[in-house]
């Protein structure tokens, strides 16, 4: 992975701009994904980096790793006591207007035909998300969104269900197109006690058109 994908590096953290289409974890089939990566992002470190939390393979964006174990887990600590801020940006198939939080707890279902997938349903797990409408073109919308927790699928589940509007290209809650999904974790500031926090940014990707600038 070019350098230039990284956002923030120093002892204990990096942070990088994951490109769409790529798994964090390895799939069952053993193609690519992060793992082919990582010997790449050891800047100097016998270690490899260890990725934090997950992005879907075709979300890209901002993506924490740790450089050691015992970071790692201060940062598991972080993400799990909801102290960690998570910005995305996503278009919506549909115009939505204002701004609000979508309170919408999520379970997993899965059926012989369509496999697994999220829905909403009142005693899943807890999952809260902030919205705002920030732009529109061509019947879509530009949407900031920020999750308060972390569950699977939770942005594109609450897009979907709770506005009405699934975000362009999602293959399951959505129509899917060739273009991609278009969902970005386009910032991340993850507290560190006495230490600065760590801030990055990602810039909005080629993908995302007319709604890139």
């Amino acid at each position: 992975m070019h350098g230039d994908r990284v956002l923030f590096i120093d002892g204990e953290a990096l942070v990088i701009d994951k490109p769409a289409g790529l798994p964090v974890d390895r799939p069952r089939n053993g193609s690519i994904s992060l793992e082919n990566h990582l010997e790449s992002l050891k800047f100097g470190f016998k270690r490899w980096p260890h990725a934090v939390h997950r992005l879907d393979r075709d979300t890209s964006g901002c993506l924490l790793l740790s450089r050691n174990p015992k970071a790692h887990a201060r940062f598991q600590q972080a993400f799990e006591g909801g102290l960690v801020e998570k910005r995305y940006l996503a278009v919506l198939n549909g115009l939505v207007e204002g701004e609000g939080m979508i309170d919408l707890p999520l379970a997993k279902v899965s059926t012989m035909e369509e496999g697994w997938r999220m829905v909403g349903d009142p005693s899943g797990k807890s999952a809260r998300t902030g919205w705002r409408a920030l732009r529109h073109e061509d019947g879509r919308t530009l949407v900031e969104f920020r999750p308060e927790t972390g569950r699977t699928h939770q942005i594109r589940v609450h897009a979907a269900t709770g506005l009405g509007a699934p975000v362009v290209g999602d293959p399951v809650y959505g129509a899917g197109e060739p273009g991609g999904m278009l969902l970005h974790a386009a910032s991340l500031t993850v507290p560190r006690g006495e230490k600065d926090p760590i801030i990055a940014e990602a810039p909005i990707p080629e993908r995302f058109g007319i709604f890139q600038n």
